[in-house]
């Protein structure tokens, strides 16, 4: 590099360019006619007076800012031409990864540091602590330098995790498609899978191989395989054509029987396969179908269907049950019972488990259990 392009010098009148900001570290060009300019001189480019107590920082070409007081002479050829002005009688001084600056305001922002310290956007910067967890720092973040002792701040890369079944997987990016999160946990994407995201406090979200997901979506937390197809001669797994709450996974692989979610005729059940009944009905169990609506649990569950018609064993008659709803061929009974104006469906707590403790109780009254 040449000296004129070092110092920003024009070959036709001599002047010098240089590069003033003030604390918001916007630049912007003014030229001088002098190729070794005094920290006043840089002062008064910049239109401050001696009365206005400037304070000039000179930014050094390995990043470091150094004071250049009002008589001192800057050398421009060998630290270049970009200059802090502004109205400060002290500095406070801050260290970003073992680099010293002196900054001219007691209240630095999260920004301003990283802009001082060219800090790349996908790095973190965090505050030093003793005895706690050191803080990371946002943009908007406004740090006292005037504080006893010298802030001191490091840069981490930011990273992202997801679990991809029980195996953690991490990203130096804040989305991931699918695809990669699988191969990363080891798993054959050539293979036929079911694949669902799964949300803190939501039903889980069938998601495609090719999907996108952002890891930055608040309470995220893993992603759940279930193989399409099983040709070893075992039993066929359970069919999850919709995603239900966690906590009606869980009761329901607790209860130990069959349960499967499918879609027939555009209406989506929970099917249970051999649901025990009380004593007093002539078989001992039953498929128990309840119809779960597209926006449950926000839209309440309601009735319930068994597989076959039950009756009692006395051949008695069961009010409300004369209706067939016809599932994937086979014809349902349905049970016509609702919540009273008293125990109205309530979103945040009840779900299929309490609509379980409904159906017992409706099946259990009709024999006097």
């Amino acid at each position: 590099m040449t000296t004129s392009e070092t110092t920003g010098a024009s070959p036709a009148d001599s002047t010098v360019i240089l590069e003033l900001a003030g604390i918001d570290l916007t630049f912007r060009q003014v030229p001088i006619a002098d190729h070794t300019p005094t920290g006043g001189q840089i002062a008064a480019a910049a239109g401050l007076v001696p009365a206005e107590d400037p304070y000039v920082l000179q930014f050094l070409t390995n990043g470091e800012l150094v004071e250049i007081l009002a008589s001192q002479p800057a050398d421009l050829k060998l630290n270049g031409n970009r200059f802090l002005v502004t109205s400060s009688d002290r500095a406070y001084r801050l260290i970003v990864d073992g680099e010293q600056y002196d900054w001219p305001t007691r209240v630095i922002s999260g920004a301003t540091i990283r802009k001082l310290a060219a800090i790349s956007p996908n790095v973190q910067l965090l505050l030093d602590r003793e005895g706690e967890p050191d803080r990371l720092i946002g943009d908007n973040d406004l740090i006292d330098l005037g504080k006893a002792g010298v802030e001191r701040f490091h840069t981490r890369k930011e990273s992202w995790k997801l679990k991809v079944q029980d195996v953690t997987v991490e990203s130096d990016t804040p989305t991931i498609v699918v695809s990669d999160a699988m191969q990363r946990a080891g798993f054959d994407i050539s293979q036929p899978w079911h694949i669902y995201l799964k949300v803190h406090g939501q039903p889980k979200q069938p998601v495609g191989i090719n999907q996108v997901i952002d890891l930055r979506t608040p309470g995220i937390e893993k992603i759940r395989l279930t193989p399409k197809d099983v040709n070893n001669g075992e039993a066929a797994q359970p069919r999850r054509t919709f995603a239900i709450l966690e906590t009606d996974e869980l009761h329901l692989d607790a209860m130990g029987r069959k349960w499967e979610t499918i879609a027939d005729g555009g209406r989506r059940w929970l099917l249970i396969e051999d649901y025990p009944l009380p004593t007093g009905y002539a078989m001992p169990t039953i498929v128990l179908a309840l119809e779960i609506p597209s926006s449950y649990p926000g839209a309440q569950i309601d009735m319930f269907y068994v597989y076959p018609p039950l009756r009692t064993s006395v051949g008695g008659v069961i009010p409300a049950t004369q209706t067939i709803e016809t599932i994937l061929g086979r014809g349902f009974q349905r049970w016509s019972r609702h919540r009273g104006p008293q125990s109205p469906w309530n979103p945040r707590t009840d779900n299929v488990i309490t609509h379980l403790a409904l159906v017992e109780g409706a099946i259990a009254k009709e024999v006097n259990q």
